[in-house]
């Protein structure tokens, strides 16, 4: 898996907040300038990252730091995107994609909270030059809790041997290799 600081929603990002709504520290610019791609009319830059290739690039949202509440907190992660506005900047954000509300017991370091394909726009909404995610905490204020959040190429999928000092085995547990 790379990680590239230009698809980098988050890094260690913390959502040790208030029940409510949080935006990811950065917000992807799709534009190409300075040699790249053409760039569409009035500053559009959109291209269209959920075309469905193979293999696609993924939607990454991994929690670094186990979350902490003081009493049932939850957390849904939104995906959401905007054109341009004519001078540069964002027009409204429109939601494309929300996950499940996860409970306080699975937001453990290590967990995937989005691990999937980048969708493309849902119908009737245009391809959007920016993109961000909004953290949603509900039920109880967070006191801890950070997490990591890029698109990527391509997921680190090797299962753990060991959840102890989490050693990259290849084989789930009780699977053994003839040699």
């Amino acid at each position: 898996m790379i990680l590239d600081s230009l698809l980098q929603f988050d890094s260690a990002s913390s959502l040790a907040i208030a029940a409510g709504t949080q935006d990811s520290a950065n917000i992807l610019d799709l534009h190409i300038t300075g040699g790249g791609l053409p760039v569409l009319a009035n500053l559009q830059g959109a291209r269209d990252i959920g075309i469905g290739d193979n293999p696609a690039l993924k939607l990454l949202v991994q929690v670094v730091t186990t979350f902490t509440s003081g009493g049932a907190g939850t957390l849904a992660v939104l995906l959401a995107g905007a054109t341009d506005n004519g001078s540069g900047g964002a027009n409204a954000f429109s939601t494309w994609w929300t996950s499940p509300t996860y409970a306080l017991a699975t937001l453990v370091a290590g967990a995937r909270l989005l691990d999937m394909d980048m969708p493309r726009p849902p119908a009737g909404i245009a391809i959007p030059r920016f993109l961000k995610l909004t953290y949603t905490v509900g039920g109880a204020t967070m006191t801890a809790g950070k997490v990591s959040a890029f698109i990527v190429i391509d997921r680190h999928d090797q299962p753990y041997q060991s959840t102890a000092n989490s050693t990259l085995g290849g084989y789930p547990a009780g699977i053994t290799i003839a040699n």
